[in-house]
Parts: C-alpha cells; structure tokens; sequence
C-alpha cells in the first residue's frame, strides 16, 4: 500500500514529536506544524495546493470539448423543457382565473 503524502511528510503517519508522549519536553498539539506562524501556516497550505493540482488528472482537449458540449445541450433541453412547463402552467391559470 503506497503511502500519501503531503508538502511536509507523511499524512498517514504521525509526526515524530508527537509518537513520544513520555518526553520530558513540552508537547504542542501538531508537532512541527502547529509550531509555524500565520504566514509559515499559509505557505504550508499553499504548497499543499500546489501538491494536489498536480494529483489532478487534466481532461485532454477532445474531452473538454466533449464535456463542454454534453453540459451546453443539457442546459438547452432543460431551458425548453422549464419553458414549456411554465407556458402550460401561465395558460391554466389564465383559464382558471382569468
């Protein structure tokens, strides 16, 4: 089984300073991570970002146009569709009240 990991170790393991609770140190909730700043925060999220856009498997050119396609007459047919319903609902009620 392949481990994941992310910008900074190992997800599925704990960090080192956290698996020694019998240390004569004080122990901080995180280990290494919550010992950063906002902005050592921030960029420890954003290289996580970068770690996952590049997991992402992108659609080929052929099947974005695909996709685009299939989304765009899908969103026609239910424009027509909403149309048609709500002209029938606008001429019964025109009947039964008007």
């Amino acid at each position: 089984m392949r481990s994941v990991t992310d910008a900074v170790g190992s997800i599925d393991m704990p960090d080192a300073e956290d698996e020694a609770p019998d240390s004569k140190k004080k122990s901080r909730k995180g280990g290494k991570r919550g010992k950063k700043g906002p902005l050592g925060r921030l960029a420890l999220f954003y290289r996580q970002i970068i770690a996952e856009l590049r997991k992402v498997v992108w659609p080929t050119r052929s099947q974005l146009t695909t996709y685009t396609t299939v989304v765009i007459v899908f969103v026609v047919i239910m424009i027509g569709l909403v149309t048609v319903i709500d002209y029938g609902f606008q001429e019964a009620v025109k009947y039964v009240f008007g």
